[in-house]
């Protein structure tokens, strides 16, 4: 018996390609277009998918034999639900794997933000040691958190800023979530006061039609112009635009950003001349330890495949 064919959009962690190898015939995607990945499909029974590249109805319709579709990874707006729903294709992800990973970067943007600690690497290697006189940074013990979403991994970045450094935690989702108040000493409050008093605002959100844009002109005038702004989430939740001027004409301290619209962010972004900004290509994730429980989402797709339940599967859209 032949067996069955799992086609990779990306590389996946050596340990778990060695798992799924054992139980699949495993197929790189030459290209992320649509029209190559349609000439790959039609005897593929599972695909796994990561940052980039879409699964759209037309993928999935020209795929007879597709049982199941991966998120390596949490978000699926990649992943059309609807049609998968429709075609009786089981869509999964990886809930948690990544959730220490995202909060220690999240907290190391604050740091380093703080601390201008690039600012001063920079400096130091052109030669200018007077720098020290003039890059003064700020402690973070004690400052305000606010965090906007309050899920597992803004839970996991309060309660290392909260117990390691002081910091009063500030949180706003449409969610409350009373235990982690208490555990936290966390004060739910409106999107407006946390970013009025607020000295990082990180954001933990979803990509929906709600949060799209959230962060736009009038939330970033609303921010202390001493105030960073952290985003681990994704890109479009903030309106890039508008947070470039605030940052020009320093109406915030700076940022940390990990996501960004579009991606790959552009080589003209104005986002990589300013120097109150520190950056990196949406690998908050990637640590040995979370690209392997990310990988590990092959034993779902086995498991779809071979006709048993998976661990997390992902509900159809309402």
């Amino acid at each position: 018996m032949s067996k069955p064919v799992v086609l990779l959009y990306e590389p996946i962690h050596p340990k778990a390609l060695e798992v799924l190898k054992g139980e699949a015939e495993v197929r790189m995607a030459p290209s992320l277009e649509e029209a190559a990945l349609l000439e790959q499909v039609a005897d593929v029974d599972g695909i796994i998918i990561r940052a980039n590249g879409k699964v759209s109805r037309r993928l999935m319709q020209a795929a007879p034999r597709l049982k199941v579709v991966a998120r390596h990874g949490v978000g699926v707006e990649a992943i059309d639900r609807q049609a998968a729903a429709e075609l009786g294709i089981t869509v999964v992800n990886t809930p948690s794997a990544n959730d220490e990973s995202v909060a220690e970067q999240c907290v190391a943007f604050m740091i380093v933000l703080a601390k201008r600690i690039l600012e001063s690497d920079r400096a130091i290697r052109a030669g200018d040691w007077e720098a020290r006189y003039r890059l003064i940074g700020v402690e973070v013990q004690g400052k305000t958190l606010g965090l906007v979403g309050f899920g597992k991994i803004g839970q996991r970045v309060a309660a290392i800023c909260h117990h390691g450094l002081g910091m009063p935690v500030l949180y706003h989702d449409v969610v409350a979530y009373p235990d982690a108040e208490n555990a936290l000493q966390a004060r739910r409050v409106s999107l407006e006061e946390l970013l009025r008093v607020s000295d990082f605002v990180s954001l933990h959100l979803p990509l929906v039609p709600a949060t799209r844009g959230l962060i736009d002109e009038a939330a970033l005038r609303r921010m202390k112009p001493t105030a960073f702004l952290i985003n681990t989430a994704r890109g479009p939740v903030i309106d890039q635009a508008a947070l470039v001027q605030a940052l020009q004409d320093k109406r915030i301290a700076g940022a940390g950003l990990d996501v960004y619209d579009p991606e790959p962010l552009p080589p003209d972004s104005p986002l990589l001349r300013l120097e109150n900004v520190v950056l990196s290509p949406h690998m908050a994730a990637h640590t040995d330890e979370a690209l392997l429980r990310m990988a590990m989402v092959v034993t779902d797709v086995l498991a779809v495949i071979e006709g048993r339940s998976p661990e997390s599967p992902v509900a159809p859209p309402a």
